[in-house]
């Protein structure tokens, strides 16, 4: 493995922008709060140079990404909390001990086996920290609050399968999203904006529940949809354009006719 004198390099630097004096003023001033939504976001923007095939864009994404880290355990070690060697250790260790059929005696079959075993481990791990902080483990813990709804559900979904609070196969979910959207029907004449959002709430936890059932990621599935959904109403915006009108003046009618050509134009 390489020198990473680049590394050190970047940690100097955050030093420096952050040191009372002379530092850059914008950077002394933020907390791990301020900095939270910048961290979310060079996650999707690292997930998104992936989905579009860019080598070059992943580079300087995850590159953006790494400084969040460093900011966060600057930040840190200016309270004396840990340092960057600290979460690179903790990061480590935590590897070599999820994975001690490659840095230990055990062995794994296959990538299913591991999967469970790592799992198991995680479970592990949980059980301790409960233990540890004096209160009652649940299947649940360590789900976290800020991950984005859709990872969210389907992370508490699979937590409470793994202790057999599942149904076996998708039909019974189809069945429960049916039930959903009558429920939903049933407010639509009531409105009652909070008895809305709590059934819309239920529709899309039990939308997210089949997508698990299917083995397909939901996220995955939704961002694909928004994509075609994107390519198709941009594709009529081009129809309106070359006959000489536009979204809001042709109407509703017009625009579903290009939509329908759209669809029909794209490759199957």
């Amino acid at each position: 493995m390489r020198e990473t004198p680049n590394l050190a390099r970047l940690l100097a630097i955050m030093a420096k922008l952050r040191d009372p004096d002379g530092g850059c003023p914008w950077d002394r001033e933020q907390d791990f709060a301020s900095i939270a939504p910048y961290t979310i976001e060079e996650a999707y923007e690292v997930a998104d140079a992936i989905e579009r095939g860019d080598r070059a864009a992943l580079k300087e994404e995850l590159g953006d990404l790494l400084l969040q880290v460093v900011f966060h355990a600057r930040m840190a070690e200016e309270e004396g909390a840990f340092d960057f060697e600290d979460v690179a250790g903790a990061i480590a260790d935590k590897m070599e001990r999820r994975h001690p059929h490659v840095f230990g005696t055990a062995s794994v079959a296959d990538a299913e086996t591991q999967t469970r075993a790592w799992e198991e481990q995680k479970a592990e791990e949980r059980r301790a920290r409960a233990a540890a902080e004096g209160r009652r483990e649940s299947a649940l813990d360590g789900v976290g609050l800020a991950l984005p709804a859709l990872m969210r559900a389907l992370k508490i979904q699979a937590r409470a399968a793994r202790v057999g609070f599942d149904w076996g196969a998708p039909a019974p979910v189809l069945d429960k999203i049916e039930e959903e959207i009558a429920e939903l029907r049933a407010e639509l004449d009531k409105a009652d904006a909070a008895r809305l959002e709590d059934e819309i709430g239920d529709l899309l936890f039990a939308t997210v529940n089949l997508s698990r059932h299917l083995k397909i990621d939901p996220e995955i599935a939704l961002r694909k949809a928004i994509s075609k959904f994107e390519r198709r109403f941009r594709r009529v915006e081009a129809k309106l354009a070359d006959a000489g009108t536009t979204p809001e003046a042709a109407g509703l009618e017009e625009m579903e006719r290009h939509w329908q050509e759209a669809k029909r134009e794209e490759p199957r």
